[in-house]
C-alpha cells in the first residue's frame, strides 16, 4: 500500500474533455425523465412488439449439429451455444464444471454519438427493442450491432447511423476501447466500445433522442430503462482528476497480475450433447437441480428493427441476480473494493464488483462457503445503500436476466483497509482510467461506475 502514490496525469485533450463531461453529467435542460419515459413507452405502444416461447424443433434456421450437438445457425455465423469444460486455478486447488456457453468470436459495435448543443454534450441514444429485455424497449445506444448484424448476414435493412462508426472522417472520436461482455456466459466475446462527436446535424429519427449526461443518470435512477449496451458504451468517457489513492495504478496492476498467473482459466469446447449435470428436452437445456440458468428458445416479431421477425435461442437466469461495490472514503478519496473476477468466458481475470452472484445459486451452501461479503450487502440498512436499482443485462443474448445493483458504504470492521484475498481498493479515478482499456473492467463494474458516477452527479 503506497498512501503517497502519484497522481495520474492528465493530458490536455483529457482535461478538456473531463471538463466538458462535468458539464453535460450536470445538465438537466430539455426533457425530464418522465418526458423520456414516457416517449419510450410510447414506442412501446407504437411499434408491433411479441415475443413468446417455442419449442427448440420451432427454430427457423437454427438447429443440433449431429457432428457436435451444438446449437448453430444455418449461415454458420451470428452465435453457437456450445458446451465448455471449465477449470480457473493452478493444480490441485483448481475449481472445474462443464456448462452452456455463446460463442461469438465476431466483434460488435456498441457506439454512441455525440454533439454539442449550446455548449453542452448531449448523446444521441436510441429507444431500441431487445427481446430478452424486460420491458422489451429501454434506452440504447445510438448504435447497437453485430457484425453479422451490421454486414446484413441476416438479409436486413441497414444499421441507422453505422457509417459515423465505420467511416473515421465523419467524427471525432472520445472513447473507443474493446471490452469484453458477460464471462459467465459468452466465451472470449468482445465489442468495440464507441463514443464519437459530429459537428454536423445528424439526421432525426423517431426512435432516437438526444440527452445529456444529466439525463441519462437520472434515468440510471429508475429500473430497467438503461440497457447494458448503453452503461457499457458510456463508461469508458469518463476521466479521473488525479486524486491521490490507497494504492498507485502500478501496484494495481501488479497485484490484478499475479492473481491471474494464479488463476489461469481453461476453457476447453465439448459437445452440448454430453456436458455432465444438464439435461436437454424439448423446450431448454437445464441443470439437473435447476441452478444457474437455462438456454431455451424464443419467436420475436419487432416492426422497427433491420429484420422483422426471426427466431432464435436466449439464455435465462434462474433468479434476480445482486451486484455491489462496498464504499469507503480514505483521506477524502471515495474507493471501492474490486475482486479479480476469474469468469469462464474470460481470457483473463478482470476488475470486478465486491459481490457479484444469484444469491438462490448459493442458498444451499454453509455460511463459511457463501460469497464473501454477500450477507453484508444483503443485510445492509437503507441509511448505508448509497446506490440502488434493478438493471437488465444484454437483452439481446440473455432473457429477463436482472440483477439488483448497489453501491454500500462499509466500516472499518466490515470492509477493513487491509483487503482479503482477492480484492482490492481502488479509487473511483482509477477505475474510470482502467476502463479506457481492455479487458481490465468487467461488464458489471462498468455497470457499477456508471452508478457511481450518477452519485457523483
Amino acid at each position: 500500500m503506497d498512501s503517497q502514490a502519484r497522481p495520474q496525469l492528465m493530458d490536455r485533450a483529457d482535461a478538456t474533455l473531463a471538463e466538458r463531461i462535468t458539464r453535460s453529467a450536470a445538465a438537466r435542460r430539455g426533457e425530464s425523465v418522465a418526458d423520456i419515459t414516457a416517449w419510450v413507452q410510447r414506442r412501446r405502444r407504437e411499434v408491433d412488439f411479441t415475443v413468446r416461447r417455442i419449442a427448440f424443433d420451432e427454430l427457423d434456421g437454427w438447429s443440433f449439429s449431429p457432428e457436435t450437438g451444438n446449437l448453430v445457425h444455418s449461415s454458420g455465423r451470428f452465435f453457437t451455444v456450445q458446451g465448455l469444460r471449465v477449470s480457473t486455478g493452478e493444480h490441485p486447488d483448481r475449481r472445474s464444471w462443464h456448462q452452456p456457453i455463446i460463442a461469438q468470436p465476431e466483434v460488435g459495435i456498441l457506439g454512441v454519438l455525440a454533439r454539442e448543443f449550446d455548449g453542452v454534450l448531449h448523446f444521441l441514444m436510441q429507444a431500441k427493442m431487445e427481446p430478452g429485455n424486460p420491458g422489451l424497449v429501454q434506452i440504447s445506444p445510438t448504435v447497437q450491432a453485430t457484425y453479422s448484424n451490421y454486414t446484413k448476414i441476416h438479409k436486413g435493412a441497414d444499421v441507422r447511423y453505422l457509417e459515423y462508426f465505420t467511416d473515421s472522417s465523419r467524427g471525432r472520436v472520445l472513447s473507443d476501447v474493446l471490452q469484453s461482455e458477460h464471462g459467465s456466459w459468452f466465451r472470449r466475446k468482445r465489442n468495440r466500445n464507441m463514443v464519437v462527436e459530429v459537428t454536423d446535424p445528424v439526421p432525426d429519427h423517431e426512435d432516437f433522442r438526444w440527452l445529456t449526461l444529466g439525463q441519462i443518470h437520472e434515468l440510471l435512477r429508475h429500473d430497467n430503462t438503461v440497457n447494458f449496451d448503453a452503461r457499457s458504451a458510456l463508461a469508458g468517457l469518463y476521466r479521473g482528476v488525479g486524486s491521490r489513492a490507497l494504492h498507485c495504478d502500478t501496484e494495481l496492476l501488479s497485484w490484478l497480475a499475479a492473481r491471474r498467473s494464479v488463476t489461469p482459466i481453461t476453457g476447453v469446447p465439448v459437445s452440448l450433447a454430453d456436458i455432465p449435470g444438464w439435461t436437454c428436452d424439448a423446450y431448454s437445456i437445464h441443470r439437473d437441480d435447476e441452478r444457474y440458468f437455462r438456454v431455451m428458445a424464443v419467436s420475436v416479431r419487432a416492426g422497427n428493427r433491420e429484420v422483422g421477425a426471426w427466431t432464435q435461442p436466449l439464455l435465462e437466469p434462474n433468479d434476480q441476480g445482486l451486484i455491489a461495490f462496498l464504499t469507503r472514503t480514505f483521506d477524502g478519496v471515495p474507493h471501492v473494493l474490486v475482486s479479480a473476477r476469474a469468469e469462464a468466458g474470460f481470457s483473463d481475470a478482470e476488475f470486478g464488483p465486491t459481490v457479484q452472484c444469484v444469491p438462490r445459486n448459493h442458498a444451499h451452501l454453509p455460511a463459511g462457503e457463501q460469497p464473501p461479503f454477500l450477507d453484508l450487502v444483503r443485510s445492509a440498512p437503507p441509511s448505508r445503500i448509497r446506490y440502488s436499482a434493478l438493471h437488465s443485462e444484454e437483452g439481446g443474448r440473455f432473457l429477463n436476466a436482472v440483477s439488483r445493483y448497489l453501491v454500500v458504504e462499509a466500516t472499518q470492521s466490515e470492509a477493513p483497509v487491509q483487503e482479503p484475498p482477492g480484492f482490492r481498493w481502488v479509487s473511483h479515478d482509477q477505475l474510470a482510467a482502467f476502463t479506457r482499456y481492455s479487458h481490465y473492467v468487467s461488464a458489471q463494474a462498468r455497470t457499477l461506475l456508471m452508478c457511481l458516477n450518477t452519485l457523483a452527479a
